[in-house]
């Protein structure tokens, strides 16, 4: 969308010279690259929670969250990282876990009581960071990272991409014809886009297959089981401006042992991301403004979207793709879209269209999403040259693994009259942090492999045809 033709050497970091209406366009180009990754996070979660509207987010609570988000962190970090803050996908296997809880006060519950209960473990999740960022200003970043790894952060992962496959399975298998389509529509951009078009595979699998299921629609097609691929009332009912529907998080133990330990593996993102972006702009921010007060913006967007029925927010490597696309640096550009966003959250018509998706276009897009989490865990522990030839590295990617997959129903027990439940994935994150800490051998620096420190999160980052031929 951008006419700004740059070379490495004119990269454009005030972007004002370039007058407002190039900058409103390139704003809108970073509002696509965050759009359809942001947008699918609500939309899974509404699967999970019974695909009520009003059980699980909403697009417009997401938007806003993704922009007000956006503009905290810029503050944060003194306005001076081009970083957007969308949903985060690591969290997906909190939500479904929370959704299906059937003990102690989950029993029974309606699902728009459960999802709060997940937002408030959210919140939890999201004040991690400002612990962690205590701790980086306090002793330094690279004493830190020795306690996470690659070898504890990347099997997590790997663990959070699996425990999610049944429910893309289950979704594609509404309508197989559909999902297929969004499915090949995501590799083909992926694999063979130009420019703006290889960093938002996700919404072109998404624009794809719904025109494609449209169309089945129109011609008086069905799902195999007999059932509608559309239904439209609730878009005929919304209107075309209103307030996003917020709602206050709720706080038990159980929830919040549930999503705060998935906050490890997006710390890590958040380090990874900020690596690469400083990479991207040639600047090094995790020096200035520093490490410590973007993971504090960063955290309070994430918990505040949290307390107000949010999903949490994390950097997002799509609009690093269109940094280096487009050579623009200016972090004004990112704010624009951020304030787009915003904007667009206040249009509830826009909310319901996106809230017709057929679960099948979901099916698709997921079955390549949870599967390319899980890849970007074995990404992060081989681009960051994990010696698994190594008795200590084996033991803890084993137990982690078996941890994170094999306590599927999770482990409950009871605190004096308050009922417990830990999560496959917190056993495994507090079995993996505990062996990392106490067998002998850690020999990981961050710092010594730039490039596997980039690869840290779990976020579908927009790689370039220049990425591609420096890894050959």
């Amino acid at each position: 969308m951008s006419n700004v033709k740059t070379t490495e050497t004119e990269a454009i970091r005030d972007a004002r010279k370039l007058g407002w209406p190039k900058m409103l366009l390139l704003g809108i180009q970073h509002m696509f690259a965050m759009f359809g990754a942001t947008i699918l996070v609500p939309i899974l979660v509404n699967g999970y929670f019974g695909n009520e509207l009003t059980a699980a987010l909403t697009v417009q609570v997401t938007l806003f969250c993704a922009g007000f988000g956006t503009l905290l962190f810029h503050l944060c970090s003194k306005f001076k990282v081009p970083a957007f803050l969308g949903s985060s996908f690591a969290f997906l296997g909190g939500f479904s876990t929370i959704a299906s809880l059937n003990t102690g006060i989950y029993k029974d519950m309606a699902a728009n009581e459960k999802v709060l209960y997940a937002c408030g473990g959210i919140v939890i999740a999201g004040l991690l960071y400002l612990v962690l960022a205590l701790i980086v200003k306090l002793v330094g970043i690279k004493r830190v990272m020795r306690f996470l790894p690659p070898v504890v952060t990347g099997p997590i992962i790997i663990c959070i991409g699996l425990s999610l496959a049944g429910s893309a399975i289950g979704n594609a298998s509404t309508n197989w014809l559909i999902a297929i389509v969004a499915l090949v529509t995501i590799i083909i951009f992926n694999i063979w886009g130009k420019g703006m078009f290889r960093i938002i595979p996700i919404l072109m699998g998404v624009a794809v297959a719904y025109v494609f299921a449209l169309i089945l629609h129109l011609c008086g097609a069905t799902n195999p089981d007999g059932s509608a691929i559309f239904d439209f009332t609730k878009v005929a009912q919304a209107s075309i401006v209103g307030l996003p529907p917020f709602r206050i998080a709720k706080f038990d133990i159980t929830a919040i042992l549930v999503m705060a330990p998935i906050a490890l593996a997006t710390m890590m993102e958040h380090i990874g991301d900020i690596s690469a972006i400083s990479a991207t702009v040639s600047e090094n921010f995790l020096a200035d403004p520093g490490l410590h007060r973007t993971l504090i913006g960063d955290g309070l967007a994430t918990s505040l979207a949290g307390m107000f029925g949010g999903p949490a927010n994390t950097t997002y490597g799509e609009n690093t793709g269109v940094l280096e696309l487009s050579k623009v640096y200016d972090p004004r550009v990112i704010r624009i879209a951020a304030v787009l966003a915003i904007l667009l959250s206040f249009i509830p018509k826009v909310s319901a269209v996106i809230s017709t998706m057929p679960a099948s276009i979901i099916g698709g897009v997921s079955f390549m999403l949870y599967g390319m989490i899980s890849a970007i865990g074995v990404r992060n522990v081989v681009e960051n040259r994990v010696d698994l030839t190594k008795s200590r590295n084996l033991i803890i990617a084993a137990v982690i693994l078996v941890c994170g997959l094999g306590f599927s129903g999770g482990l409950t027990f009871n605190v004096g009259s308050v009922s417990i439940t830990l999560t496959g994935l917190a056993i495994a994150a507090i079995a993996g942090i505990v062996l990392n800490l106490i067998l002998p051998g850690n020999d990981y620096e961050f710092g010594v492999n730039p490039a596997g420190d980039q690869s840290r999160g779990v976020s579908i980052k927009a790689t370039s045809h220049k990425d591609e031929k420096k890894s050959k």
